[in-house]
């Protein structure tokens, strides 16, 4: 079911839950159904992917969809 490689991205960063959420403007749950490859809207990947210094082209390196 995993689609994305946020854990392991957001870990090998040494970030925890509650701060990418807080960077990304999401809540920690959210992170926490991503991370479990549930699906997510197309802002809420963005936020994501800027909160962890990626730019956009580089979604594919989190997000497989």
């Amino acid at each position: 079911m995993r689609k994305n490689s946020l854990r392991e991205i957001r870990e090998s960063l040494m970030i925890s839950k509650a701060e990418l959420a807080r960077n990304a403007n999401i809540s920690p749950m959210t992170i926490t159904r991503i991370e479990n490859g549930m699906s997510c809207r197309m802002e809420t990947k963005r936020k994501v992917i800027l909160a962890l210094g990626y730019e956009i082209s580089d979604k594919n390196r989190v997000f497989s969809d």
